[in-house]
């Protein structure tokens, strides 16, 4: 069977609660990066807003953003973002009362209201079987490299593996990757592993510990800040493979956004945290599929940038989100930061990238 997004069911706007709604309020912002009391703060779920007679949908959202009326369609802006002036909408009801309606259920399944109501191993743990999350993985990054955005949020562990470093290397050369959103680390220790055969000093395929291996990833660093870029690094065939640059060969887009312990850091890495944050949402606001796997920061920014669903052609359509981790914890902390559409698995990121490297070419046989 080929692959099915999941529908989306906008709510009927015939009913009375709709129909006698009163017009959503806006309210000009006092000043720069200031929004006016009682202002309406967006989450990851569809949100109407009740404009001249119609209710608009804010097709581009984020999280804890607020909602600005700007030539008749709703922006969804970041409070530094806002400008002296900006119409920003004011209520703090859901529901339709004050001409906001937040629809979380807008791509539930029929009949998903007839669930049992106890039933055992409903939550997510490191017990729990993940078959059917890696069958449906598969199916699903098969039919977004074709017809949608896949976006990686990556810490370094799958550079410190040779066969999880060259499994995601040959997603990205396979068109399974259009993005990929990291840290310095995850950078430079692969570019190690190309320069020297180790991450952070050791081994990559046997994990064994080199002599001055507590040198090699700011070698690297140095090597690449001499050249000047990462890309002129790897055009001088000082790196052959790997994640960096099957991306710079394949002309797929990274953002690397640095953090106050980083050595160097390498050239391209966004050092003003905003800076970085508004890379990270140029990528974000592309993608119908993010996979974060084994960073918790990383993913937990990427999460609060993401919402549920995307506008692609005029169609609503649902955005795919996984978190992957060894961790139950640093998994759940997700879901506890308000992302609640996320998927998660509890594994170990270098088995689960390898696995999903061999599902997508098997299950395309």
């Amino acid at each position: 069977m080929a692959f099915q997004l999941l529908e989306y069911h906008a709510p009927d706007f015939s009913l009375p609660q709709f129909q006698t709604a009163p017009e959503a309020v806006f309210l000009p912002a006092p000043k720069d990066g200031v929004a006016p009391e009682n202002y309406h703060a967006t989450s990851i779920f569809p949100e109407y807003f009740h404009v001249n007679g119609t209710w608009l949908l804010a097709e581009e959202s984020r999280m804890d953003c607020v909602a600005v009326l700007k030539k008749g369609q709703i922006d969804v802006v970041e409070f530094r973002n806002l400008n002296a002036g900006d119409l920003v909408a004011v209520g703090r009801t859901e529901d339709g009362s004050e001409g906001i309606y937040v629809h979380p259920g807008g791509f539930s399944p029929a009949g998903e209201e007839s669930r049992e109501t106890f039933a055992f191993r409903q939550g997510r743990s490191r017990e729990t079987a993940y078959s059917k999350d890696y069958d449906f993985i598969y199916e699903l990054l098969k039919h977004e490299k074709e017809h949608g955005h896949i976006l990686w949020v990556m810490g370094p562990a799958c550079a410190f593996d040779a066969d999880s470093r060259a499994a995601f290397a040959s997603l990205v050369r396979k068109g399974y990757v259009h993005g990929l959103l990291a840290g310095n680390a995850l950078a430079t220790h692969d570019l190690e592993a190309g320069y020297l055969h180790t991450a952070l000093g050791q081994d990559i395929y046997t994990q064994e510990s080199r002599h001055n291996g507590h040198y090699h990833h700011i070698d690297t660093i140095n090597a690449v800040r001499a050249a000047g870029s990462t890309a002129a690094f790897i055009e001088s065939g000082a790196v052959k493979d790997g994640i960096i640059y099957e991306c710079v060969k394949n002309h797929v887009p990274y953002v690397l956004v640095g953090s106050i312990r980083d050595d160097g850091p390498l050239p391209e890495v966004y050092c003003d945290v905003y800076a970085g944050q508004n890379a990270m949402r140029a990528e974000v606001r592309k993608a119908t599929t993010v996979i974060c796997m084994a960073s918790a920061l990383h993913t937990i920014a990427t999460g609060n940038m993401t919402p549920s669903y995307r506008v692609v052609n005029g169609i609503v359509r649902p955005v795919y989100f996984y978190s992957i981790d060894v961790s139950e914890f640093a998994v759940n902390k997700l879901r506890d930061r308000g992302s609640l559409a996320v998927r998660t698995l509890v594994t170990n990121v270098q088995d689960f990238i390898v696995n999903v490297s061999r599902g997508v070419q098997e299950s395309s046989k």
